[in-house]
């Protein structure tokens, strides 16, 4: 990404509402070059989307939970790629589920990030989930977040990540 690609995904990344023009201003460059390239980021998907990030509490999300899989992966690769399909036509089910991501760490290799109202909620998702223990074998573990609670240390946000890009800026020019 060039510098100046990186200083207006930034900018975009701290404040989306924002003109063109005050964008341009901001970065140092003409309001035609921030069309250009935000029009140039979103066709080749570095913007996938424009959206807020609301106070999860005040829309009546109290409990944030990172759901933690350990699969253990079929041995029959049709096996397999049946229960791919089958998880990936019943996700919509579940649109609390804000990120469903594989990887690995800490003895898992899957995780689901999502919201509840209340723990009665979070509950119905983990049978939801469940219901596929016939079809493979795996081990849930969670955290919760309290929503509710007093002490945050730093709440969602990407302006953090912004300002690390605008550093990674400064260093190479």
């Amino acid at each position: 990404m060039k510098p100046v690609e990186r200083r207006l995904f930034a900018e975009l990344m701290m404040n989306s509402r924002r003109s063109d023009r005050e964008i341009a201003k901001a970065i140092g460059v003409s309001q035609p070059t921030v069309s250009r390239t935000i029009s140039k980021l979103e066709k080749a998907g570095v913007v996938r989307e424009y959206t807020v990030i609301p106070d999860f509490k005040k829309l009546g999300y109290h409990i944030c939970a990172l759901t933690f899989a350990n699969f253990e992966t079929p041995n029959d690769l049709e096996a397999m790629r049946k229960l791919i399909a089958e998880y990936g036509r019943r996700l919509e089910e579940i649109p609390q589920a804000v990120a469903i991501e594989r990887g690995l760490g800490e003895d898992t290799n899957g995780v689901v990030i999502s919201f509840h109202e209340n723990y009665s909620k979070y509950m119905e998702f983990v049978r939801w989930i469940r219901q596929f223990e016939s079809s493979s074998k795996y081990k849930l573990r969670s955290f919760m977040i309290d929503l509710d609670d007093k002490v945050h240390y730093r709440y969602l946000t990407f302006s953090t990540l912004a300002k690390h890009l605008l550093n990674i800026n400064e260093n190479e020019e």
